[in-house]
């Protein structure tokens, strides 16, 4: 037996003078203002360190003595005061005039469902890349004063701490979060008992407790069901992040989107826009739909007027990302719903499917229930509407709803501070012109010099971190000193100026993160030639349930160390938003070798160029958009045409060539130099064309202009008079798709087949409306330039109805072909409403066909 072992802290008291370090521990801001994170740090680093890096446990566990004797120092409480001035200004700033012109503080609010939120690694409720975007949209609304709330679920565990062992296993630990030790809050009613919300569950009720946080001026409300008086498997429900079976993740998503929509309305809470950030929170559609049945609004009606003021984003081209549940499963937590909706029970379950079928997507729940769609780049925009065109079954893709705004990232989080700071010495006004590109020519003017040194304290600051974390890593696995040290020998050298290459991100399959090693004899030929050496860096963590994703980081983790690897190739292990700010900053070339086209977007490779990084990656996401042939390095995609096994053996020649022939030699033409001119030009390009396109502020003022300004619009439209015109267009709708089979075009005519400059042109086409009239059809001619195929020009002319002819109504134009020479054009007839949010929206349309 062994002698037991209790923990007791000592908290200390904090004297009046730093009593508003409290506050500044409990705002979020401290997850992207470095200089209230330095205000702890400054404290105490090693312990700021040890409690990685959380203000509120910091402050609970700091010695008395350096309080007291933090607040007799002149010099910190003059550097706190400055802290707490810019604190109290940002809160109490204005919002940018672009968003007060297009949303309304005292009308308008944007409520933002996600599953997690990434803001800070002190608040782990966040796996990757969708919980990074989460976090980064939330700091770009509060810097922009966007009327905006958000709403998630606070785990238990949150997402796995990620250890690597010494046979390369991944191995997942989990550490339960205390809610004392997060910047959170409980919401309390006026009796003083906390908020909580029930939501109905089969055979029991569900109890949600409701939380709050803070980022800057942003209010996240999370939830809860860890509550006193739930089973013990309810209380399990947010335990951790995407863990537990199909039954945990369909409880976690009732949760989401029931609860999250009855917490704002239990306090007070009249969102104009509701945007739903990936499939998990779509079921806040049948909640909003329930409260208009409710009413007394029928369901049509009801879907009808929630649909209008909502957004769907999708983020995923890979269809096993989109959330599936049995029927048996959905009937099980939904039928009795159902009953309060005042439909049966297929009729609900329709709503997540096309065609049949007998999975309920959430995708497709998202999409149904909503006016307003995107996907997160302009490719992945495309490859979305291909993917959903079953919503839409009789448009072509490119004619469907779909949408897209670019990802960006938040750069006061993820630029270096000592960017920030040459920026106020070169543009003192940079901060207030992140949406601005041709402000940013003035990166161009840095003195080379200077922007080199900034990027090699950088990269050694990066060296020191990485040494750190592999030193302890390996010691924990039982390596020797000798294995260690050949391992760091290449961070240890600070007079050599090795070549860094980073890639870090989620292990998956498809992100191909083994692509560069393809040819391993020409790879370690390259990484150890003795005058132009390289250095690779990887980190990233796999699925606990990825079996191939984590085969991918053994693979690796063998590789570094093979002698002809060792210390020229290194992964590091727990891949968390600390490291992700070191490499992104340090490196000198990013790499990313996702398979085309299923990397949605790929925000790391932006924060890797704002910092001045170049980006060598294939041409898809983001960098499809972002790279001009000048910022970095491209590696174009081989077609879909072709089998898997050929794109990754083109592809990795391209990267593997693309590193000897171009990459290596550009860094290391020194000229005479310790720096590479053509190399700083190149990184100053990349930092001058990516910081202000990619950025979270510029995405998020596209979220306002295209999608929350015109959902609040049409949402206040159909709900206006007791929702009349919303009764009206349900009303509509119905009418038309029970007609519309019986609609059909043809020409009276053959249309002729040439004109003469100058003469007008005329189309005539019939239409048969089966019961629908003129006013409920429109009928246009689309001309497209050339050859006719997606990438030409196209023009569309409208056509007039006359009178009706029996069964067929003559619609007709004269006009002046609006191309020179050869030219194609197709007619088509769809169903046209004013009330409509997008003319598409039904998915119905007709062709004169062949």
């Amino acid at each position: 037996m062994h002698p037991a072992t209790f923990t007791l802290e000592a908290r200390p008291i904090l004297p009046a003078s730093l009593q508003r370090l409290e506050e500044l521990a409990n705002n979020l801001l401290y997850s992207w203002d470095h200089s209230v994170r330095h205000i702890f740090y400054r404290l105490d680093l090693p312990l700021w360190q040890q409690v990685g890096h959380n203000p509120k446990v910091f402050l609970r566990r700091i010695s008395q003595d350096k309080l007291d004797q933090a607040a007799q120092d002149r010099t910190y409480l003059a550097d706190l005061n400055r802290v707490l001035s810019s604190f109290d200004a940002y809160m109490a700033s204005e919002p940018d005039p672009e968003v007060s012109a297009a949303l309304k503080s005292e009308q308008d609010l944007v409520a933002y469902f996600c599953a997690e939120f990434g803001f800070h690694e002190s608040f782990p409720i966040y796996s990757g890349g969708l919980g990074i975007l989460a976090g980064d949209h939330c700091k770009a609304a509060s810097d922009l004063g966007v009327p905006f709330v958000a709403v998630g679920l606070l785990y238990q565990q949150g997402y796995f701490i990620q250890q690597i062992d010494a046979q390369g296993h991944q191995i997942a630990l989990y550490h339960s979060l205390n809610s004392d030790e997060l910047p959170v809050a409980p919401i309390l009613k006026d009796d003083g008992a906390p908020l909580c919300i029930a939501l109905p569950f089969p055979g029991r009720e569900l109890v949600v407790q409701v939380w709050e946080a803070y980022a800057g001026h942003t209010r996240l409300l999370l939830l809860d069901a860890a509550v006193t008086g739930n089973q013990p498997e309810d209380q399990a429900i947010t335990q951790q992040l995407y863990g537990g079976d199909q039954e945990t993740r369909i409880q976690q998503e009732l949760v989401l989107g029931i609860g999250g929509t009855r917490a704002l309305r239990a306090l007070g809470y009249q969102p104009t826009a509701w945007h739903i950030n990936e499939g998990h929170a779509a079921f806040l559609i049948l909640e909003r739909c329930r409260e208009l049945v409710e009413q007394g609004q029928d369901f049509a009606t009801a879907l009808e007027l929630v649909a209008a003021g909502t957004l769907f984003t999708t983020h995923t081209p890979v269809e096993a990302g989109h959330d599936k549940f049995p029927l048996p499963l959905v009937k099980k937590y939904l039928e009795s719903f159902a009953q309060s909706l005042g439909i049966t029970f297929e009729s609900l379950f329709e709503l997540g499917i096309c065609n049949g079928g007998d999975q309920f997507n959430m995708t497709r729940l998202g999409l149904k229930g909503s006016r307003f769609h995107n996907g997160v780049s302009r490719i992945h925009g495309g490859i979305a509407s291909e993917m959903e065109r079953e919503v839409w079954p009789q448009l072509r893709p490119e004619d469907n709803p779909m949408d897209y705004i670019t990802n960006g990232v938040h750069v006061p989080t993820f630029l270096a501070p000592e960017w920030g700071q040459l920026f106020d010495i070169q543009a003192p006004g940079w901060r207030s012109a992140l949406r601005d590109p041709n402000y940013w020519q003035f990166v161009d003017a840095i003195p080379d010099y200077q922007y080199w040194s900034t990027h090699k304290a950088l990269k050694q600051q990066m060296f020191d971190f990485v040494q750190r974390r592999l030193q302890r890593q390996n010691r924990r696995n039982g390596a020797s000193e000798s294995i260690n040290e050949r391992m760091c020998q290449a961070l240890d050298c600070p007079e050599q100026d090795i070549l860094v290459i980073g890639f870090a991100r989620r292990f998956a399959t498809y992100k191909r993160a083994t692509l560069l090693f393809a040819d391993l004899d020409r790879l370690e030929r390259l990484v150890n030639d003795s005058e132009r050496p390289i250095l690779i860096i990887f980190a990233g963590k796999a699925h606990p349930k990825d079996k191939p994703g984590q085969q991918l980081i053994q693979v690796i983790h063998d590789l570094a160390l093979r002698p002809g690897f060792m210390g020229r190739l290194l992964l590091l292990e727990d891949y968390d938003q600390a490291m992700a700010r070191r490499l992104l900053a340090g490196v000198d070339v990013w790499l990313n070798t996702p398979e085309y086209p299923k990397e949605a977007s790929g925000t790391s490779g932006e924060k890797a160029g704002m910092n001045g990084a170049l980006n060598l990656s294939v041409l898809d996401g983001w960098w499809g958009e972002g790279f001009d042939g000048q910022n970095g390095w491209g590696i174009v995609p081989r077609g879909l045409k072709h089998d898997q096994e050929f794109r990754n053996r083109e592809e990795a020649r391209d990267l593997l060539d693309a590193l000897e022939y171009q990459v290596i030699p550009l860094y290391y033409d020194r000229t005479g130099k310790d720096y590479s001119k053509g190399w700083i030009q190149r990184s100053k390009a990349a930092m001058r064309t990516i910081l202000p396109r990619f950025n979270a502020q510029r995405m998020v003022m596209d979220y306002v202009n295209k999608f929350y300004c015109p959902a609040s619009a049409q949402q206040r439209l159909l709900l206006a008079d007791n929702a009349r015109r919303g009764q009206q267009l349900a009303r509509w709708k119905d009418h038309v798709r029970q007609h519309w089979q019986g609609v059909h075009l043809r020409l009276p005519a053959p249309l002729p087949s040439r004109c003469q400059h100058g003469e007008p042109f005329e189309v005539t086409v019939e239409a048969q409306l089966h019961g629908l009239s003129a006013d409920d059809v429109r009928v246009e001619c689309l001309f497209q330039q050339g050859n006719g195929d997606k990438s030409t020009h196209q023009q569309v002319v409208d056509l007039k109805p006359g009178d009706q002819q029996g069964d067929w109504v003559p619609f007709s134009a004269s006009f002046t072909p609006p191309f020179a020479g050869l030219q194609h054009l197709q007619i088509r007839i769809y169903p046209w409403h004013p009330d409509l949010a997008h003319p598409f929206e039904l998915g119905l349309m007709r062709w004169v066909l062949d």
